[in-house]
């Protein structure tokens, strides 16, 4: 069982419109809180996310990785520290909705249907509502396909996941004022190209960097339909994006050439001459 392991701190800078004043954003991804992933590696990522001072910490889906709640709720606490001056916000993943057995979204509450590996992804799940209740708790807000403004010149928005939500990129933006930078967050890079062009940037995780990458063959095994397009790092086709490698693992408790990351991003104001 891991408890702790190494993980890096990414530092980028980038230009982006509309912001009028500095924003340090940090980006955590795929933290797999159960299984593999507890209480000890959810500390340090806390702390290290801290010890940068961010404005605004976002969470990019697959929180947990667990239906069995003795292994989650406890470490929940942990990520209740999360805390920063323009809030802690998250979206669903794939596998958040294991918390309540993958119970299809069209059975009645309370029957549990088990998601085996033989169904296909893109099956609308109820969503994980007691999780929801308990990430409140902690000060952490969940956004389905809604939008936030965080400041004068910043609009946040949140899409369900691509599998087992309905992503709704533009209702998620429907509030957003003209001159506002806006930012974006989903699990599934894949649904990038759902994404319309006005948004600044979209910030993903979901693939895990391949979570082992081969010498002769790069990121073994991304989750998504095109393959190691969306591995992880900067995309700007479809859209301007960033692919988080994630802080946890999923299926097998090891990472090969493939080093679990929090990001940092810097954004400043772009010039335009």
């Amino acid at each position: 069982m891991i408890f702790s392991y190494t993980f890096t701190v990414q530092h980028y800078r980038r230009a982006l419109r509309g912001l009028q004043a500095p924003l340090r954003v940090a980006h955590l991804s795929d933290l797999h809180i159960g299984f593999f992933i507890r209480r000890g590696s959810v500390k340090r990522w806390v702390e290290a996310t801290l010890a940068e001072h961010p404005d605004l910490i976002v969470i990019t889906g697959d929180l947990t990785d667990s239906g069995r709640r003795h292994q989650v709720l406890p470490t929940l606490e942990e990520l209740g520290r999360l805390k920063a001056p323009l809030g802690t916000w998250a979206v669903w993943g794939n596998h958040d909705y294991r918390f309540n057995g993958y119970q299809p979204r069209n059975s009645p509450q309370g029957g549990l249907s088990k998601r085996s590996n033989a169904n296909p992804p893109r099956v609308p799940m109820v969503p994980p509502l007691e999780l929801e209740q308990h990430l409140n708790q902690q000060g952490i807000r969940l956004l389905h396909n809604q939008g936030v403004q965080l400041r004068e010149d910043l609009y946040l928005a949140g899409v369900e996941d691509w599998w087992h939500g309905e992503p709704s990129a533009e209702q998620a933006l429907a509030k957003k004022p003209d001159s506002s930078a806006s930012l974006l967050i989903c699990h599934n890079p894949d649904y990038l190209y759902q994404v319309p062009r006005s948004v600044d940037l979209t910030l993903c995780g979901h693939t895990h960097g391949g979570q082992v990458v081969l010498p002769w063959y790069g990121p073994a095994f991304t989750s998504s339909s095109y393959g190691q397009q969306f591995a992880g790092g900067w995309v700007n086709d479809p859209v301007p994006a960033y692919i988080s490698r994630g802080l946890g693992l999923s299926t097998a408790p090891m990472r090969v050439a493939c080093p679990a990351e929090l990001v940092i991003h810097d954004f400043v104001p772009l010039k335009i001459e």
